[in-house]
């Protein structure tokens, strides 16, 4: 959930669903409400993470039969990311 779905419905279908929405309000909302600012970059970090991983075609692609293959592959990847992830700020 992000700011183009924090409407109130959308909000109260994730209260019915059980969950807590981690997404801060437009600046022009007139009822805004708290969120958790830690969680909410948390989320961010995740979403980041995913992105860079669909780089590689092979795991996007799901070309490999056997699950030992594809999560050797995702932990391949992740490996790749974090070597390069040494000169991100």
């Amino acid at each position: 959930m992000d700011k183009a779905y924090e409407g109130d419905e959308t909000r109260q279908l994730v209260f019915d669903l059980g969950m807590e929405p981690v997404v801060p309000p437009k600046k022009n909302r007139l009822s805004v409400w708290e969120y958790d600012r830690e969680l909410y970059k948390k989320r961010n970090e995740v979403e980041r993470l995913f992105r860079r991983l669909k780089g590689f075609r092979r795991i996007f692609s799901r070309f490999d039969k056997l699950d030992v293959i594809f999560t050797f592959f995702i932990h391949f990847a992740l490996i790749v990311d974090t070597l390069f992830s040494v000169n991100r700020p």
